[in-house]
C-alpha cells in the first residue's frame, strides 16, 4: 500500500508540473504597459477593515502571479502589508510568472514547507491530498457576504470529499475579441455571435484580407479553455454530471471536425506552436482578426496605442448547434498548503481580501470579478460607463450578463481532481490539433483522447477523491 501511495505522489507531481510548461502568463495578458497610464474618471472604493476573530502574530507569506493588470500589484502589495501592520501579522508577497507556479507549488509540496498561501489562476484540485479544506473560510464569507457564485464553488468544492480543496473569491470572464475594422467589411460588424459566424466570416478576412482569426490548438491555457468552449457549445464534454468520462460521443466528433475545418479556412500551422502570448500579441498587432481571451490585452492596448484598443471590441460566448458557453477565463483557487507555518492568518487574508473586492475589481481595471456580488455593486455601473476611459464607454456592458454563459473546467461535473490532470496534461487541444493537422481522423482523434482520458479518472476514482458527483 506504501508503495502505491508513494507511486501516486510521484505521478501527481510529474503531471501538475507539467502546467508550467504552457506559458501562462503572458497569454492572457500581453506586454505591459508601455505607454501613458489611464487616469480613472472617478474614486477607487474605500475599501474596509473588520477585526480578526482571534489576535494574530508571526509572519505571512503569500505566492502569487504577476497579475495580467499590472496595476493590481502595484496596489496589492502596500495594500496587503498594510492589513497585517493593523493585525500584527508580518506580511511578505513573492510574484512570479504564472507559468513558474505549478512547478514551484509542487516544490514547496514536495519540500513540506514554503508558502502559507498560493493564488493559482486556474482550478487546481489536483492539489487536494497536500492542502487544508477551506469549508471553514466559505462558510464564513457566504455569512457576512451571501452564497458565493455557483461557478466558483463548483471551481473550487469536490462533492465526494466534502472539501474546499481551494477558495475562489474572484473569477474573470473569457469573451471573445475582435477587431471591428476586420468583421465589418463581411458584414460582421458586432462581431461573429455563433461558431459557424467565426468559421464563415473568418474565413472570408483571410481570403481577401489575408488576415487568420486565433484559436488556438497548443499546450497552454488558452487552448485548453477554447476547445472545451467548442466541446459545450456541441453538447459535447469529458465528464458528465456523475463524473463518468463522456469524451467519446457524436458531439465531440463533430466538434473536432468543425476545429478541422476552421483550420483549414481560416488559420495557419502557428496555431499549434503558440504560448499563451501569441493570440493577443496578434490581435493588438492587427495579424489577427478574432482571439478567446480576457480583458487585459485591450486593456494594454489602450496605453500602448489607443487607436488598436478603440478597435477592439468583444462578444459573448459564442453559439454552436447545443450550447453557448465559455470557461472562466481565470478562476482564482488559493490555496493554503497543510504545511503553512500561520494558516489562521491566512484565512483571515482570505476574508478581508473578499470584503475588499470592489478595490480588487477597481484596481484590476474590471478584470476581476467577484464571487460575492454583493461585494462590488458598483460593477454594472463600472461596465456600463468605464470609469477606465473605453471608446465608447459603453464597451464591456456585454459583461454585465457574463456569469449567465461562463462555466468551471469540468462542467457539466465539477472541477475535479481528474478534470485537473486532464486540463494540466492538455488532452484537450492535443486531440484537436491531432485531426487538424491530419494525423488522425475526428473519430480517432476523440478514441484516442478517451483512452488517455479513462486510466486518469481510474487512478483518481481508486483513490477516493472523485465519486459519483452531485453537491
Amino acid at each position: 500500500m506504501s508503495n502505491r501511495i508513494e507511486f501516486d505522489r510521484r505521478r501527481f507531481l510529474q503531471v501538475t508540473g507539467l502546467a508550467a510548461l504552457g506559458g501562462v502568463l503572458v497569454g492572457c495578458g500581453g506586454a505591459e504597459p508601455g505607454g501613458g497610464v489611464t487616469v480613472p474618471t472617478q474614486p477607487a472604493p474605500a475599501g474596509t477593515f473588520t477585526e480578526p476573530a482571534t489576535p494574530l502574530s508571526g509572519g505571512l507569506s503569500i505566492l502569487m502571479w504577476s497579475h495580467f493588470v499590472p496595476a493590481h500589484d502595484a496596489w496589492f502589495d502596500p495594500w496587503v502589508r498594510d492589513w497585517g501592520s493593523r493585525v500584527g501579522v508580518n506580511v511578505t508577497v513573492d510574484h512570479i510568472n504564472y507559468a513558474e507556479l505549478p512547478a514551484r507549488t509542487q516544490a514547496e509540496i514536495q519540500a513540506n514547507q514554503g508558502h502559507d498561501v498560493i493564488m493559482h489562476i486556474a482550478p487546481v484540485p489536483q492539489y487536494e491530498p497536500s492542502m487544508l479544506d477551506l469549508t471553514d473560510v466559505v462558510t464564513e464569507a457566504d455569512n457576512r457576504h451571501g452564497t458565493q457564485l455557483d461557478l466558483c464553488r463548483r471551481s473550487s468544492y469536490n462533492p465526494t470529499t466534502r472539501k474546499f480543496f481551494a477558495y475562489s473569491p474572484a473569477w474573470v470572464p473569457d469573451p471573445g475579441d475582435y477587431r471591428r475594422s476586420l468583421w465589418a467589411p463581411v458584414g460582421l460588424g458586432e462581431g461573429p455571435s455563433t461558431w459557424d459566424d467565426l468559421l464563415r466570416g473568418g474565413a472570408e478576412i483571410k481570403r481577401s484580407q489575408n488576415i487568420q482569426l486565433g484559436v488556438g490548438m497548443s499546450q497552454e491555457i488558452d487552448s485548453n479553455m477554447a476547445g472545451r468552449a467548442l466541446l459545450w457549445s456541441y453538447g459535447a464534454s469529458v465528464q458528465d454530471t456523475a463524473e463518468q468520462v463522456v469524451i467519446n460521443s457524436p458531439g465531440a466528433v463533430e466538434a473536432v471536425d468543425f476545429m478541422s475545418r476552421l483550420y483549414r479556412e481560416a488559420m495557419t500551422p502557428e496555431v499549434f506552436s503558440w504560448n499563451a502570448a501569441s493570440n493577443n500579441q496578434g490581435l493588438a498587432a492587427g495579424q489577427l482578426s478574432f482571439i478567446l481571451n480576457s480583458i487585459s490585452a485591450w486593456r494594454t492596448s489602450q496605453e500602448t496605442d489607443p487607436e488598436v484598443a478603440n478597435d477592439i471590441f468583444f462578444t459573448p460566448a459564442l453559439r454552436g448547434p447545443a450550447d453557448a458557453r465559455a470557461a472562466s477565463h481565470v478562476m482564482y483557487n488559493w490555496i493554503v498548503p497543510k504545511y503553512a507555518a500561520n494558516p489562521d492568518a491566512a484565512k483571515e487574508f482570505l476574508l478581508h481580501y473578499t470584503a475588499n473586492l470592489d478595490v480588487v475589481a477597481w484596481q484590476s481595471r474590471l478584470y476581476d470579478f467577484p464571487a460575492y456580488p454583493a461585494v462590488v455593486p458598483d460593477l454594472n455601473k463600472w461596465l456600463a460607463v468605464d470609469p477606465y476611459g473605453s471608446q465608447p464607454p459603453d464597451k464591456l456592458a456585454l459583461l454585465e450578463n457574463a456569469v449567465a454563459w461562463s462555466t468551471n473546467v469540468g462542467y457539466p461535473g465539477p472541477s475535479n481532481t481528474a478534470e485537473g490532470e486532464v486540463f494540466a496534461t492538455f488532452i484537450i487541444p492535443n486531440m484537436f490539433a491531432r485531426a487538424a493537422r491530419g494525423e488522425a481522423t475526428p473519430q480517432q482523434a476523440v478514441a484516442d483522447a478517451e483512452a488517455k482520458i479513462r486510466p486518469i479518472f481510474d487512478n483518481w476514482r481508486a483513490r477516493g477523491l472523485i465519486g459519483s458527483g452531485g453537491g
